[in-house]
């Protein structure tokens, strides 16, 4: 067995454009970690629902976070597509047929394992906030006990997974490249702005560093 690839299935082939998909290791992890939210796609009683939240990997598991009180967290141990996207670039065609994004995408599909364990919860909690600002775990209060219990953290192995990628230029017919008309990639990247304070913040507390030099996960 390959243990630099996840092994597609038949839920997880492309099928459509097979040429974009990947299914190796490297290009699934590089995609989650570089993401900050997924959306979950799951069915209670045959109502199907997408809910958008926070998760972490860590290792060959997705954590996702969530509230007891949700549709997510009321049911774990449940079927579930977990599906991150990130939008690198507007690709601008001759043709409005032909115009599309560049991307890199990730696909998990599985059955959720409730966090119970507290060591195991309180560890996933603390990724689950590194992943998003690296360091700001060593300098905030952790949680509390009624803040622990409502709060609901599900395990996804990731085990049925693939990758798909759009990169380059447009893809115009043959004839459309004769036309007049500008054609090329918008690109585009998420970038932090200057931080905020709260406005009831002691003015004496500085920014921190990992505030202050934060920057998306490197490619």
């Amino acid at each position: 067995m390959d243990t630099d690839r996840y092994q597609p299935t038949e839920r997880t082939r492309a099928r459509r454009l097979p040429e974009r998909a990947a299914y190796d290791r490297a290009t699934v992890h590089a995609i989650l970690d570089e993401g900050f939210i997924c959306h979950v796609g799951f069915v209670v009683d045959g109502q199907p629902f997408v809910v958008p939240t926070g998760y972490a990997r860590v290792g060959e598991t997705v954590f996702l976070h969530g509230s007891t009180g949700s549709r997510l967290g009321l049911r774990p141990g449940m079927d579930v597509c977990v599906t991150v996207t990130l939008l690198d670039g507007l690709v601008l065609a001759r043709s409005a047929f032909h115009h599309s994004m560049n991307y890199r995408s990730v696909m998990a599909i599985g059955r959720t394992r409730p966090v119970t364990d507290p060591g195991e919860k309180e560890a996933a909690l603390r990724a689950l906030v590194e992943h998003i600002v690296p360091g700001r775990s060593d300098e905030v209060r952790g949680g509390d006990r009624r803040e622990l219990a409502a709060t609901a953290v599900l395990a996804l192995p990731l085990r049925e997974v693939s990758a798909k990628v759009r990169t380059g230029p447009p893809k115009d017919d043959e004839p459309d490249y004769e036309l007049p008309i500008w054609a090329g990639v918008l690109p585009l990247a998420l970038t932090p702005g200057d931080p905020a304070p709260d406005p009831v913040l002691d003015p004496s507390i500085p920014t921190p560093g990992h505030v202050a030099s934060w920057a998306r996960p490197a490619r």
